[in-house]
């Protein structure tokens, strides 16, 4: 599994928590679902992300989408 993949997992993992939670505990953990989309929406733009980050410094490989252009 390369830093792509495993962001993307998590990624859909937390959307689906979130949406677990919003259903069986409060409607508020949709703002949780919403923060989940504007951090994927400016990782597209901007290519930052924090879980790209941590996977990378986890060991796991890089894909094209979060290479390091440093």
């Amino acid at each position: 599994m390369n830093v792509d993949r495993a962001v993307l997992a998590f990624a859909g993992l937390m959307i689906l928590l979130s949406l677990a939670l919003a259903w069986f505990v409060s409607p508020y953990w949709l703002f949780f679902t919403a923060f989940i989309g504007l951090n994927m929406l400016q990782a597209a733009f901007t290519g930052f992300c924090p879980a790209a980050m941590i996977f990378r410094k986890l060991g796991l490989h890089e894909g094209c989408a979060f290479a390091d252009k440093a």
